[in-house]
């Protein structure tokens, strides 16, 4: 018991664990810089990320100038995972050459970069059980911070502030994406709720994570997020299927579920009953947040209570054996009810696929009732058919990186304009073809292998660690399979963190001694020609971290001038056209900023300039559907009618369905004159409503 109350013995603990896994500090720093992001827009923009992955870069370099690399030491599993992800980072970059929109590839590229450093800084180096257990439960608990703060927040606000948070009667805040939001915090939920299952942690800490897996899900459900809805039953068979510590699981599970369960109604509530005016209510906010919290609280204190029962023995043997057999009989009764009324909801299996299947053709659809049960609607199979589309004319090596938005405006029969086909693996296949998918497969695969091993190992900390940090990683695979969650690097960055710290706790070789404790054991035989080598290889090893510096950089410092040029264009548009340039030569492949000058010259009546940057953006990218309607706009209204309308039938082949590019080519061949200032008020107007 002295042992228990008195911290000195935890914290000298933690410091041995430090000092004999010394890499957890760097990881320690890149989790600070995941919470950071899950704070503001997920990491989505790349004026967040791309300094980050710079951050996650130079970490990477500190560590292996300190702890030192050797290449043999890493498991093979995990080498070739390292291998074939850093292949596809350098696929992804040469899909430049043959992309449409060589600065979205770029930006793509850089992405998948980040995704690489991220795994590097996390797997290279072996982890303790313990120092892996620490890691997770710090990222887990400052996420479960993050959500109450977010809960306390809207809990707060008044109605302008819930009209923000709540669009449409989902919470977006503060990932500026319902789905998103619900992603992130149920990637923490699947560790909280494994490692509070753990009889070698604290109990109070298990009481604290198991409240805190209560409050994650609650605060998901406010986003009301269907993809959540349908890959949690997913990951519970495949936590049940493939992980280690079943029972200890479910005993966690039950009372975490229970909670969730008793939770949810008053949860729901808030978006399933808006106001008149399409808004949710203060006060229900306020009953879904209270109610959210107490469960979290009862739940934590139950767990933490048991945990402690458990730790002192209290539990015999015999009731023990007894609750193990209960379970078994109550998960076996809870599976037979649940397919019995499985069955009974579904009624007869074939219809009720063919009315899914129908609801996911048939694109969004009004409903009354709660968005997660209104069935399968929405434009994703649209997104889906024109990606497929695209794999089958570019089977090999794909159109591209982040290539998909001008194809889908060309190809696709719904009114949205997505970015990204909605779909990892479909992104994969459409962007960077078969072979970018074979690269993939076999990197995922490799670490998934890593991550087996351990769970097969003999050590109880790095097993619970690495099922934790697997099942993490599963949460963003699975939920990302049917949206656009690779893009948000405060969802990627953290799942190649988690899968990362699961190959770290592979296995090594027995004899492997941390390089930073013994610098004589780096040396090859070979004397002046051994540190020949050395010196070769660090130097391409600066080259290739200088390289990747400057092409993370570039585009990030040209999107803070471009956002800087459209803060001051109102006041100072000589300034703003400088920032402008600026940006454009910072990133030389990039039509952005071609493209807000343009617009900025129209606002400005400039029609000659605004035609030059147009004409420069599309010098960039030819295929802008954009730049080719403003520039046959202004051709047609300032006369020049033949080439008008080869511009004009250019943009509405580019984009067919948009209304108001097929109006202006109507006017153009109807002999009059494009109106470009109408034409830009209505093109401003459409964009507010989406």
């Amino acid at each position: 018991m002295a042992a228990t109350a008195d911290p000195a013995p935890a914290a000298r603990g933690t410091v041995k664990s430090l000092r004999e896994a010394p890499a957890a500090v760097p990881a320690f720093a890149a989790l600070a810089l995941f919470v950071v992001w899950a704070t503001d827009s997920a990491g989505y923009p790349v004026t967040h990320w791309a300094p980050g992955a710079l951050f996650i870069l130079v970490l990477l370099a500190i560590s292996v100038a300190v702890l030192g690399l050797r290449p043999r030491d890493i498991p093979a599993p995990v080498r070739l995972a390292l291998i074939c992800l850093a292949a596809y980072t350098a696929l992804s970059y040469l899909s430049i050459l043959w992309a449409s929109a060589q600065g979205d590839a770029w930006e793509g590229a850089n992405r998948t970069l980040l995704y690489l450093l991220v795994f590097a800084l996390f797997a290279c180096w072996r982890q303790s059980g313990r120092t892996a257990v620490l890691l997770l439960a710090v990222w887990t608990l400052a996420m479960v911070a993050v959500a109450a703060y977010v809960a306390l927040h809207v809990r707060g606000e008044g109605a302008a502030g819930l009209a923000s948070a709540f669009p449409g009667g989902r919470l977006d805040y503060p990932s500026g994406y319902p789905n998103a939001n619900a992603a992130q915090w149920l990637m923490a939920f699947w560790p909280a709720l494994l490692l509070a299952s753990s009889r070698s942690l604290p109990p109070v800490l298990r009481g604290v994570l198991a409240g805190g897996a209560v409050l994650l899900a609650d605060v998901a459900l406010l986003s009301q997020s269907r993809g959540s809805l349908y890959a949690t039953p997913v990951m519970l068979i495949l936590v049940f299927a493939l992980l280690p510590g079943r029972m200890r699981t479910l005993a966690v599970l039950i009372p975490v579920g229970v909670a969730i369960g008793a939770s949810a109604p008053s949860v729901l509530h808030v978006g399933d009953h808006l106001t008149a005016a399409g808004l949710v209510s203060s006060a229900s906010v306020r009953t879904a947040v209270d109610g959210a919290l107490l469960a979290a609280v009862l739940v934590a204190l139950a767990v933490a209570a048991g945990a402690t029962l458990e730790r002192r023995g209290t539990i015999g043997e015999p009731l023990r054996t007894g609750l193990h057999r209960g379970a078994r009989v109550a998960v076996a009764l809870a599976l037979v009810i649940a397919a019995v009324g499985g069955l009974v909801a579904i009624g007869n299996p074939e219809t009720r696929v063919r009315h899914a299947w129908d609801s996911f053709k048939g694109g969004y659809t009004s409903n009354t009732g709660s968005r997660l049960v209104s069935g399968l609607g929405s434009n994703r199979y649209d997104f889906y058919r024109v990606a497929l589309k695209e794999f089958a004319s570019h089977p090999l090596v794909g159109i591209g990186a982040d290539n998909f938005q001008q194809q889908y405006l060309a190809h696709g029969r719904s009114e949205e304009t997505p970015r990204y086909p909605h779909s990892v693996e479909l992104r994969t296949l459409t962007e960077t073809g078969l072979i970018g998918v074979l690269l993939a497969v076999a990197g995922l695969g490799a670490a998934l292998v890593a991550g087996a091993r351990v769970l097969r190992g003999s050590d109880e900390l790095a097993r619970v660690a690495a099922a934790a940090a697997l099942a993490g990683f599963g949460y963003w695979a699975v939920h990302g399979s049917f949206d656009w969650f690779w893009e948000f690097a405060g969802l990627g960055g953290p799942a190649f963190a988690l899968l990362g710290i699961a190959c770290s706790l592979c296995p090594r070789a027995a004899a492997s001694v941390p390089a930073a404790a013994a610098p004589a054991s780096v040396s090859q035989p070979g004397g002046h020609g051994g540190r020949a080598n050395r010196v070769l290889l660090a130097g391409a090893a600066a080259a290739v971290g200088l390289a990747a510096a400057l092409a993370l950089a570039a585009p990030w410092l040209s999107q803070v001038q471009i956002n800087s040029a459209a803060e001051i264009w109102t006041r100072s548009p000589a300034s703003a056209y400088g920032r402008l340039a600026e940006a454009a030569r910072l990133d030389p492949l990039s039509d952005q900023a071609y493209l807000v000058a343009g617009s900025i010259a129209l606002r400005y009546d400039e029609l000659a300039r605004a035609d030059h940057e147009f004409a420069l953006a599309l010098g960039r990218s030819p295929d802008d559907a954009y730049a080719t309607l403003e520039r046959g706009a202004i051709a047609s209204s300032e006369g020049r009618r033949a080439e008008s309308l080869v511009l004009l039938r250019r943009a509405v082949d580019l984009n067919p369905r948009d209304p108001l590019t097929r109006q202006a080519l109507a006017t153009a061949l109807a002999g009059k004159r494009v109106d470009v200032q109408s034409l830009n008020q209505s093109i401003l107007i459409r964009a507010q409503q989406i």
